[in-house]
């Protein structure tokens, strides 16, 4: 009968090699993990943006955390993630904060600056004031000016609101005033972003500050004062018109290597990243620091 019917002889001579040797998929045909990225929220818009042509120039899929702002999420957040970083495991961190070398040499990291983002100076919509003088803002946040009145408004007072993240690093709020003890002590502190904003809205003679890159809804009462007569502006920030800001980029192990350091290095060289600093008024930095 096998004879007459060739073919199934060698189906029954090719069966006992597929019962004892199963085909295993080839390791090289697995897929690569994803580029971890964490941290600080205002520098993860600016990756978030780009995420399509990060992804591009690297071949690789990008997993970015950084969506909510809020205390124990930001910058440390970056740091501690960065430091995660192996040949098998690449990750990277956002930071708003200009990180200072002693941190990085302790931490091992390098940080890429790559642009400053207007710090807006927020007050409730139905504020009638609409311009401070820098040391106006200043005399608010500490104390010495605490009614809407001394500055040309109605007579109301004052309620201050802070976010003091970061406290043991430069930049940021510490253009308003270098130290946190130098604000008022009856002031509302906030954990997030989302935060500042519901306060802002719920007390009309609130002030507050915010990085610009924060997606302010419709529905949000609040808006940006001018300071000494000029808008919160990437233009302002390049002639020294503006002075409240913070420096926003990314950080890596110093010894990274791979498909991370191609994340990177493109949006440092990216025409997108031009765009995405005209959308939220941000002055982008050539790689060295302010």
């Amino acid at each position: 009968m096998l004879n007459r019917h060739p073919h199934l002889l060698r189906l029954l001579l090719f069966m006992p090699l597929c019962l004892v040797s199963p085909l295993r998929a080839d390791p090289a045909d697995k897929p690569a993990p994803p580029i971890v990225g964490a941290g600080a929220h205002f520098a993860w818009v600016i990756f978030n943006e780009l995420k399509p042509e990060l992804e591009r120039a690297s071949g690789r899929h990008l997993e970015l955390h950084g969506r909510h702002s809020a205390l124990g999420m930001g910058c440390s957040a970056g740091l501690k993630n960065a430091a995660r970083h192996s040949p098998m495991n690449e990750t990277f961190g956002f930071v708003c904060c200009a990180i200072d070398d002693a941190e990085l040499a302790r931490r091992g990291l390098v940080l890429h600056p790559l642009a400053r983002e207007p710090l807006l100076i927020l007050v409730n919509a139905a504020n009638p004031v609409r311009n401070l003088g820098t040391e106006q803002v200043r005399a608010i946040f500490r104390g010495t000016i605490r009614n809407w009145r001394e500055v040309g408004g109605p007579d109301q007072p004052i309620v201050v609101v802070t976010r003091l993240h970061c406290k043991q690093r430069p930049g940021h709020w510490k253009r308003i005033l270098p130290r946190a003890e130098d604000f008022r002590r009856d002031r509302i502190d906030v954990a997030s972003a989302e935060e500042m904003v519901r306060k802002l809205d719920d007390f009309r003679w609130a002030i507050g500050h915010l990085g610009a890159t924060w997606a302010f809804r419709p529905e949000d009462r609040v808006r940006a004062l001018t300071i000494d007569g000029h808008a919160p502006t990437a233009a302002n920030l390049a002639a020294g018109r503006y002075p409240f800001y913070r420096q926003l980029g990314a950080v890596v192990r110093a010894d990274a290597r791979g498909d991370v350091l191609k994340v990177i290095s493109a949006v440092e060289q990216s025409r997108a990243l031009r765009k995405v600093a005209r959308k939220y008024e941000l002055l982008p930095l050539t790689g060295k620091r302010p």
